[in-house]
């Protein structure tokens, strides 16, 4: 079978490479993949950002992902052939101490499909047991592909977020985990405003509109006077900060009001700011990082219901066949959530 395979330690460098259809272990299930997602790590993998200098290449990557049980291994009682199903890609060792604690999404021998061993842009992939969950008929397969990251939302701000009915909120960077981040506080009852940057004007501020969000554009918009409009001069009660930028905490700062709350859900690498006017405001500052079994399960909630309108979020334009134009069209903020068909790769 064909799979899509970082193969170099540079931009781009993405080529098709043989691989042998895998055999499950006896703890393992053998999913055939359908539709697959492209989100910010492959397209930091793509542009190979030294997160990512641990891969061993060629990897094929791709972690967002629905298929279908084709085989399971003498051990699986849980799943059968036939059943629809996605992964939770970051898999806990099951024995440090975050895992043991129930903290597996922060364990400490954490590997990830896609990064740490092949990934879904190819037909098959044999999957532990433990790290499958089924999808219900009421959600068609093309949506489930967008589970993944939904669960990461779903994480920041029903687990990690104090976002409560009637709330301000900003969402800062309306990419993927932004915009499913923004469905999801709306969901809770919030008011959601998203923001972004210039590239952004194009297509995903635009998006965000089609999903029903006041929008601000930092580049054009006088966001002190928005802010001032929009929260009557309090600022907002929660920030999430997704733009894996490194202004993304300081301008969090600036708009969030005493005693609120700043989400860091983006990883923005390095940033330079005082911190003192975080103390003195007694600003919450919380991370959130990936996400665990209820995460999903309430993600698939939510897009069953349409709470996530995935209807208007998914971007089918694209093809495996020529991942360049998607890889680069996400960069450059054309497109916000590729999913492929992967059926194209089937011999």
């Amino acid at each position: 079978m064909r799979g899509l395979a970082k193969v170099r330690r540079s931009h781009g460098a993405m080529e098709f490479v043989d691989r042998s259809r895998p055999e499950p272990a006896p703890d393992e299930a053998l999913v055939e993949v359908d539709y697959a997602g492209l989100c910010g790590s492959d397209a930091g993998i793509y542009e190979f950002e030294s997160a990512f200098e641990r891969m061993e290449l060629p990897t094929v990557i791709g972690h967002e992902y629905a298929g279908r049980v084709v085989e399971t291994g003498d051990a699986v009682s849980k799943f059968s052939v036939g059943d629809r199903v996605v992964e939770r890609p970051i898999r806990g060792c099951g024995d440090c101490y975050q895992c043991e604690i129930g903290e597996s999404n922060v364990c400490q021998d954490a590997v990830i499909t896609g990064v740490d061993h092949d990934g879904a842009y190819e037909q098959f992939v044999s999957v532990p047991e433990r790290a499958l969950h089924p999808v219900p008929d009421s959600v068609p397969q093309k949506h489930a592909a967008v589970v993944e990251p939904t669960s990461i939302g779903a994480r920041a701000v029903i687990e990690n977020s104090r976002v409560t009915a009637g709330d301000r909120v900003l969402v800062e960077g309306p990419g993927p985990i932004g915009l499913l981040t923004a469905q999801i506080a709306r969901a809770q009852g919030a008011t959601v405003v998203v923001s972004g940057v210039g590239q952004d004007a194009t297509y995903r501020l635009p998006l965000a509109e089609d999903l029903g969000f006041e929008t601000l554009n930092i580049a054009e918009d006088d966001v002190a006077a928005r802010r001032e409009s929009l929260t009557d001069g309090v600022g907002y009660d929660v920030v999430f900060d997704t733009t894996g930028h490194p202004s993304g905490l300081p301008s969090a700062v600036d708009e969030v009001r005493k005693g609120g709350q700043i989400v860091l859900v983006g990883q923005t690498g390095e940033t330079t700011m005082e911190y003192s006017p975080l103390v003195r405001s007694e600003i919450d500052l919380q991370c959130s990082y990936a996400s665990m079994y209820d995460d999903f399960e309430r993600s698939l909630r939510l897009i069953d219901r349409g709470a996530v309108d995935c209807e208007t979020f998914v971007d089918d334009r694209f093809s495996l066949l020529d991942a360049d134009e998607a890889f680069e069209a996400f960069v450059g903020g054309e497109t916000c959530k590729p999913v492929f068909d992967v059926s194209e790769l089937y011999d």
